[in-house]
This record gives structure tokens, sequence and C-alpha cells, in this order.
């Protein structure tokens, strides 16, 4: 199993960050979360990242090697990679893109025409 390196939890928030609208917090004491407008899309911790995935990915992709339910937010349908070995790391980029969007059509039309 290739678990995720400190490093590539780097980069890969480096890349969420980036992305159009996002901001950066830590929450509960050492979560790394990045949001836009408020609701988060990718929470990174010390070993493993959780992201929200599409309704109809949810099942497929937590039964994956190395992903599974998202303590906590799994009933959001939020799922926690830990390692590689199922996703690539740009499988990995372009879920994250995916939770951005997904977060962002949760948010009022003026703030969404902002950041689209």
């Amino acid at each position: 199993m290739s678990a995720l390196a400190p490093a590539q939890l780097d980069d890969l928030l480096a890349y969420a960050c980036a992305l159009p609208g996002a901001s950066f917090d830590v929450k509960w004491g050492c979560e790394r979360v990045v949001s836009i407008g408020g609701k988060m899309f990718l929470v990174c911790g010390a070993d493993a990242l959780s992201y929200k995935a599409p309704d109809e990915d949810f099942l497929p992709l937590s039964g994956l090697p190395g992903v599974r339910p998202a303590p906590y937010l799994a009933r959001a349908r939020w799922i926690q990679v830990r390692s590689t070995e199922a996703l690539s790391l740009d499988d990995l980029r372009q879920g994250i893109a995916r939770s951005r969007e997904l977060a962002l059509q949760k948010l009022p039309k003026a703030q969404r025409a902002a950041w689209a």
C-alpha cells in the first residue's frame, strides 16, 4: 500500500488553495481545511485527506483500496483517502476540483457567479 506522503498531501493542499475562490483555515485544532464561500471542500489531516464526492460516485469510490467513507462526513457523501493505491494524484486533483464545484453549487447565485 502506498500511503499518502506528507509532501503529497502538501501538494494537493496547495492545488486546492490555488483554485478560484478558495480560502484556507485550520479547524478542530489541526485539520487543514479549504473552503469556498464558507463551504468546505477539502479537509487535509496528517496522513489522509477528505473531500465530497458526487452522490453517484460515493459508493464506488468508498470501496476502493485506501479509500473509505470519511468519518463524521460520510452522511454528506465525503470520502477519506489514505493512499494512492487506487486513486492517482491526478485522480485526487480531479476529485478535489469536483468537490469544489459541488460546494460552489450550494452557494447563493451571486457568490457562485464570482467564482464560476
